[in-house]
């Protein structure tokens, strides 16, 4: 063992969220040698915990809702004075923002992961003033990382980036063997602005209006719950668009994806992205909007399509040439299978992180510089 025990903190065990991932990231910590548990500050609608229990992660969630910020720190800091980390990991604004609170009380130093950095104003104002109660950043992909650099002031020297992502070879791929005409589309995503579903409709009013008869041939499909469902499906109706269905939370996205031909994801903030990765492992053809890591993952014209930010238009056009062309939509998402497979291993994956553990533990060692880490209470 290391004799690093990392306290991992997150907002929440919503599913669809940053708690998805979690399972791979402590595997590669308990790998390393270091003892982990996580902490969620609520549970909110739990989706996550079966991935956890599956897992076997060692995890433990407060009572306290969304927005009861003091009730989840009061819980938090009674659990990590039981548990006696000796490194604090968070994730996300709220755990990242109680977690360096933590950091100060139980003078423990804190590791925090940075998964978007298109923050609302007022977290990126409130991460500019604490950035400096995070010992090391994590970003999620090379764009946030800079990201990160340019929005918060970090010192690149203090940004590691490790992937959220690793391709699975035994995923399933789209079949392709319908022969009813249609060509489906769907997309994940929480129904939120930063997804530019409302984008997507308007995109789809404009396929509708200038080619008919492609319209007639495509269906949208949208995996995913929110706050946005009421103003979605009342703005489709407003622009007459019959053609796109809400389909909700998805359990089995790996399922979901395999029912397409093609995917959207039409944000207008993102970090990695990881359902449109997730999109070209099952072999589909992808359209992204060029944030985030996304249009770095997607080689234009050859995985997929690239449009801008909140262009209804060039988002219609990009449909309206995939649905047009279903046998070079195939080649393309057969492209985008091998492309994420070679660029997100599992290797790819373990080297990054074990680049991370390495630091931590290079730094845990007797004598070295950088952080000064509690003792293990249980060694003492």
């Amino acid at each position: 063992m290391t004799g690093l025990r990392i306290a991992y903190v997150i907002n929440s065990l919503e599913g669809g969220g940053a708690a998805l991932p979690v399972p791979d990231v402590i595997g590669v910590m308990a790998r390393a040698g270091a003892q982990v548990r996580l902490f969620a500050l609520s549970r909110r609608d739990g989706r996550a915990a079966a991935a956890l229990d599956a897992a076997g992660i060692d995890y433990r969630v407060s009572d306290a809702g969304k927005a009861d910020h003091f009730a989840a720190a009061r819980w938090l800091h009674r659990e990590l004075r039981a548990f006696g980390p000796n490194i604090i990991w968070t994730s996300l604004t709220q755990a990242t923002v109680i977690g360096q609170i933590m950091g100060v009380m139980l003078r423990t130093p804190v590791i925090s992961w940075q998964h978007n950095a298109f923050l609302k104003p007022a977290n990126r104002r409130l991460l500019r003033l604490t950035h400096r109660l995070s010992k090391l950043w994590i970003a999620d992909s090379r764009s946030v990382a800079a990201l990160t650099h340019e929005t918060l002031g970090i010192d690149p020297a203090d940004i590691m980036v490790w992937p959220l992502f690793h391709a699975d070879p035994q995923a399933p791929a789209a079949p392709f063997d319908r022969d009813d005409g249609l060509f489906r589309f769907g997309s994940l995503g929480r129904l939120h602005p930063n997804k530019g579903y409302d984008i997507l409709v308007e995109a789809l009013a404009h396929v509708a209006s200038h080619a008919p008869h492609i319209a007639t041939k495509v269906q949208v499909v949208i995996g995913g719950e929110g706050a946005e469902r009421e103003r979605l499906s009342s703005l489709a109706a407003t622009h007459g668009v019959t053609n796109l269905m809400l389909a909700g939370y998805q359990d089995t996205p790996r399922t979901f994806l395999a029912g397409l031909d093609g995917y959207l994801q039409p944000s207008r903030a993102e970090g990695l992205c990881i359902s449109a990765h997730e999109a070209m492992q099952a072999g589909l053809p992808v359209i992204v909007s060029r944030v985030g890591e996304m249009h770095h993952s997607v080689l234009p014209g050859e995985t997929g399509l690239v449009v801008e930010p909140d262009d209804a238009g060039a988002l219609a056009d990009a449909i309206i040439h995939l649905a047009s062309h279903p046998a070079h939509a195939r080649a393309m998402g057969r492209a985008a299978r091998a492309h994420i497979q070679s660029e997100f291993s599992a290797t790819r994956f373990e080297t990054a992180g074990q680049a991370v553990m390495a630091r931590l533990i290079n730094w845990h060692l007797p004598g070295a510089p950088g952080l000064h880490l509690r003792k293990n209470p249980a060694t003492n």
